[in-house]
């Protein structure tokens, strides 16, 4: 069932009244099945349940906040992202972080993501003069297909996968707020921030 986002876990949600939030892209639905198919083709291939428990998408940014916050931070989004035209994704075979074990679709143009993250830095005053944790901001865009799996396991769909192909683009029109009270929540949509026409 594909139900979760990766997130954050940790000490962060130890009693406290915060909430964590994540800033996403969301493939378009044809590009978003084919990633579904290949997050199952992985557990099929090596039967590791995060590829699908986990729904494709691209991280933005991700952050704690208090609830009494959240207004002021859509307000603050709305205008950013509003200022930014939607842009063309491509995605182009397959990479891998060792130090997460991660296996993941490369993006193949970062500019646009870095910039709209960039942008999004304003809001990292705000959040820590509330007395929030620190927010992380993309550097590296790229989706998923499978995280902190084990060693021999990455090892292993590392190598399988420096030979497979896998292309694909769509347009980013919208980004999506989500946000859940604790790390074993559903995540559920605060918001939709629509980008400016290209």
């Amino acid at each position: 069932m594909h139900t979760s986002y990766q997130m954050h876990t940790g000490p962060a949600f130890a009693g406290n009244n915060l909430y964590e939030y994540l800033l996403v892209v969301h493939p378009a639905k044809e590009v978003y099945e084919q990633l579904v198919a290949e997050k199952q083709n992985f557990y099929n291939a090596y039967q590791e349940r995060i590829a699908i428990k986990t729904l494709p998408h691209i991280t933005i940014a991700n952050f704690m906040a208090k609830e009494a916050m959240e207004e002021t931070l859509i307000r603050y989004m709305h205008r950013i992202v509003g200022s930014h035209k939607s842009f063309e994704v491509m995605l182009n075979n397959f990479s891998g972080f060792p130090s997460s074990k991660t296996l993941y679709v490369r993006v193949q143009e970062h500019e646009p993501f870095k910039q709209m993250a960039a942008s999004l830095k304003m809001l990292e005053q705000y959040i820590n003069s509330n007395g929030c944790p620190k927010p992380f901001f993309i550097s590296h865009p790229h989706l998923t297909i499978a995280r902190r799996i084990q060693e021999r396991v990455y090892d292993k769909a590392m190598l399988d996968y420096s030979q497979k192909v896998f292309h694909a683009s769509f347009t980013v029109g919208e980004l999506v707020l989500l946000r859940r009270k604790s790390q074993y929540d559903k995540c559920e949509t605060v918001n939709v921030f629509r980008l400016a026409e290209a």
